[in-house]
């Protein structure tokens, strides 16, 4: 009888980590599902122009994409480095407000940038204006200025919003070097600079080669500010192939060559890591102590930190303010509200489902007999590394294969036509910001459960407690700050985000980065300004609760 029992409750055992297992298994396999969709689309297209892109465009859109990730990769890099640098090992005036400041242009979406930017610096814009009025040029014939709508414009603007990727690991990383490694190397005849190239820089490499992974992967993700320069990269191209050229393959054809890129950098960042180590021998680590400046050096340190603030943040803003908060009428139309609380909606849901889906999946990886969970949990994270374009293919096209199947199915039962039901609504948009941003949630709920000790599991089980009962009783409580966070980024990186909606948006449908989008295709600043400085406003909660959490104190 004992026996029976004994294989009643393993049974019952097994039932319920089977049933996890099934659930994560499940949300793994909907993240990954539009990422094979593109490679599937790629390898049986219904009109293959892969020898027509060889021929034509697709060596433009390559250069130019691999120029464009080369070249905001390096000047990040060295921005976001040097910045680190200085607010680390250095105590000037206004060192702790350039800290928070420094990570100021992540608020700011770059195609709001490029689109200040060209507004002020153009021929027709108030600077070149200012300058004829006061030299007394006629026309652009009578004086040089750089050309505004161009590639290198375009690195620019995108080094401006992306270098605080570098700047924030760089900085943790530089924050969590031994004072006493340095010391040594100063006692050995370096100087600032052999200090900083021979001890600092190498201990740094790996966080500084993950933050330029990163900036260069949101370089290829970027639609609005490269189209706005006129410059043609691979996520331009799938825009023009699938929307003008109505060819959904030969844009899945672009999408992987996206998708190969996106492997490499990962590969080269992991790479990158694994060949070097440092390991602290200390017991207690002394923190590094800031080497006090006063007169010039102050002056450059601070001015330094205050270049990247200004181009990156300062500028833009003022520039959609002055055109924003000089016209109230432009704040009561309806469609700017209607297409603010369209957002709110939009971005709240997704990040709702997006954290739940990450929640469920990382507990029931953590309860599951099987390996395969956490076998698939590396692979749902490509989707924060695959641009919004391109998840937006492999999204698009099976859904309205989906949707009028079922839509036929439904008339053909009822008489109704119920309409699609995914992508004539926002379902797809929800479904591809999930997609999108999911390894924000894992990767925060994950570390989260990794501070739980399993002792609490495990009393909670023995005192009779379901897994259900045990997450919302025993993990929930602790976990749930992780989850706001979690929550609150995903929500800002679904306001910000506009590849992926412009695509799969429904007819009708606005949120403020397309509202954005649409003025400014038309040139039309004025009415683009409103849209983009909400957009800002939301955004800085969010760099807020990153300066919060990573406050050094001064």
């Amino acid at each position: 009888m004992v026996d029976m029992a004994n294989n009643e409750n393993v049974a019952r055992k097994h039932w319920r980590v089977s049933g996890w297992t099934l659930v994560s298994v499940t949300i793994a396999a909907l993240v990954i599902t539009p990422i094979l969709a593109i490679v599937w689309l790629a390898l049986f297209p219904t009109e293959n122009i892969w020898p027509h892109l060889i021929s034509t465009t697709l060596p433009r859109y390559l250069s130019n994409s691999f120029l464009m990730m080369a070249l905001v990769g390096i000047v990040s890099a060295l921005v976001g480095t040097g910045a680190a640098w200085i607010v680390v090992m250095y105590r000037f005036p206004l060192r702790g407000l350039m800290q928070w400041g420094l990570l100021l242009p992540l608020a700011l979406p770059a195609y709001i940038g490029a689109y200040a930017l060209v507004d002020f610096w153009e021929y027709a814009g108030p600077f070149q204006t200012g300058l004829r009025a006061v030299f007394g040029w006629n026309s652009a014939a009578d004086y040089w200025f750089p050309e505004v709508r161009s590639l290198g414009a375009a690195v620019l603007v995108l080094a401006a919003s992306l270098y605080p990727y570098v700047y924030f690991l760089a900085r943790a990383a530089f924050r969590e070097q031994s004072g006493a490694a340095l010391e040594v190397s100063r006692a050995l005849g370096c100087g600032p600079w052999a200090s900083f190239f021979r001890v600092g820089l190498p201990l740094a490499r790996p966080a500084i080669v993950a933050g330029s992974a990163i900036v260069m992967m949101e370089t290829l993700n970027d639609f609005g500010a490269v189209e706005f320069f006129a410059v043609q990269t691979l996520t331009t191209g799938i825009f023009t192939v699938w929307l003008e050229a109505s060819n959904a393959g030969g844009a899945a054809q672009i999408a992987c060559v996206i998708l190969i890129f996106v492997l490499l950098l990962v590969t080269l960042e992991k790479i990158s890591r694994r060949k070097i180590r440092f390991h602290e021998t200390a017991k207690q680590k002394r923190p590094v102590e800031p080497v006090h400046l006063a007169g010039v050096p102050a002056a450059i340190a601070l001015i330094g930190c205050m270049i990247p603030v200004v181009v990156g943040f300062v500028m833009p803003i003022s520039i959609m303010a002055s055109h924003a908060l000089g016209s109230a009428e432009l704040w009561s139309q309806p469609a700017l509200w209607k297409a603010t609380l369209t957002t709110i909606k939009v971005s709240g849901l997704a990040a709702v489902i997006t954290v739940s889906a990450g929640l469920v999946m990382v507990y029931g990886a953590r309860l599951s007999a099987s390996r395969l969970p956490r076998l698939l949990a590396p692979a749902t994270t490509i989707g924060y590394a695959a641009p919004g374009a391109v998840l937006a293919i492999g999204i698009l096209i099976p859904f309205a294969a989906l949707d009028n199947r079922f839509a036929d199915a439904w008339l053909a039962l009822s008489g109704v036509d119920p309409g699609l039901l995914l992508t004539g609504t926002a379902g797809a948009v929800i479904f591809a910001y999930a997609v999108r941003f999911f390894a924000v949630a894992y990767g925060s709920i994950d570390a989260a459960f990794g501070r739980v000790t399993p002792n609490m599991e495990l009393a909670a089980r023995s005192l009779g407690h379901s897994a259900g009962s045990s997450l919302w009783r025993v993990h929930m409580p602790i976990i749930r700050g992780s989850m706001a966070t979690a929550a609150l980024l995903i929500f800002v990186d679904c306001v910000k985000e506009l590849p992926a909606t412009l695509l799969l948006r429904p007819f009708g449908m606005n949120t403020l980065a397309t509202k954005v989008y649409d003025f400014a295709s038309l040139e039309d600043i004025n009415g683009a300004a409103p849209a983009a400085l909400v957009i800002v406003g939301v955004s800085l909660i969010a760099v807020g609760i990153m300066a919060l959490n990573s406050r050094q104190e001064t």
